[in-house]
């Protein structure tokens, strides 16, 4: 539970960070406007054509009598549309970060030197990030949408499927979205893909507490737009402590002073001792 409530913690301390710092939060917005107009398009064709998909897939029930007829391709036309956000909102965030690539490495960096005075850089010329961030986000949405074709599946399981199998679906998607946020700060440590997937395993339930409730917030329209900024930022807070980085700036410099100055409302870097532990309680204040 401390991990769950630490995950989140870091989710608050992103937005608090860009609202300490506007600018970023302002140039963040862009990005994550143009990906919305885009997925929101996409969505509400889904829904005009979901009927149409299923009534397409499920020949067999067309000689069936109401009213099973309409709830059997109804239930299934729910599940397709639910499938639909499910990639939607994994996938809108992998597409935001490449749209805002520039902006969401420097504002990572930015959140590293506040913390520590230091920013890993990864050396390479901006064509390969984006390169590198696309494959590995086409990695990561095989794997969404093979868990989202056995969800899906899953559902028709009466009671269970209607139940346990939704929040299991938001557990996925929370662990895989909290994955392309920490991707940008990984990614300047020269992470690869297994390994980021591996080391956030070792935190699963700090990632999900950062990711599900994240999940649920990007559901609201406009929402995810306003968060990514902050969500990008609190990625890099939890990827300091994940690494157990714990990197003291020099004395006298800005970033200490800056330290200073929201002392009590922001985790030290590398969490507990070791970087393995939840923040403190000073953490949450």
């Amino acid at each position: 539970m401390r991990d769950l409530a630490g995950g989140f913690g870091y989710l608050l301390a992103g937005q608090r960070w860009v609202l300490r710092h506007g600018r970023w939060l302002g140039f963040g917005l862009l990005p994550g406007l143009v990906a919305l107009v885009l997925y929101a398009g996409a969505l509400v064709g889904l829904g005009y054509g979901a009927d149409d998909l299923t009534a397409w897939a499920t020949p067999f029930a067309d000689g069936w009598s109401a009213p099973w007829l309409g709830l059997f391709r109804g239930f299934l036309t729910a599940l397709v549309f639910c499938l639909g956000l499910f990639v939607a909102v994994i996938t809108f965030t992998a597409v935001t970060l490449l749209i805002g690539q520039p902006f969401y490495e420097s504002l990572s960096e930015q959140v590293d030197r506040s913390e520590g005075g230091h920013a890993p850089e990864s050396g390479l010329p901006l064509w390969r990030e984006l390169w590198i961030s696309a494959r590995d986000s086409v990695k990561v949405l095989v794997r969404v949408l093979l868990y989202g074709i056995l969800l899906f599946a899953l559902g028709f399981i009466p009671v269970i499927g209607q139940t346990v199998i939704p929040a299991i679906g938001f557990c996925v998607s929370g662990f895989f979205l909290a994955e392309e946020l920490t991707a940008v700060a990984l990614q300047r440590r020269e992470v690869e893909l297994t390994d980021r997937l591996a080391l956030l395993r070792t935190r699963r339930m700090l990632v999900l507490g950062f990711g599900v409730p994240l999940v649920l917030a990007f559901l609201v329209p406009l929402v995810a737009v306003f968060l990514m900024p902050g969500a990008v930022a609190g990625a890099t807070l939890m990827v300091r402590d994940l690494t157990g980085e714990d990197e003291a700036p020099a004395a006298g410099t800005d970033t200490e002073k800056d330290t200073a100055t929201d002392a009590g409302t922001r985790a030290p870097a590398g969490g507990a001792a070791g970087g393995f532990g939840p923040p403190p309680p000073a953490y949450y204040a």
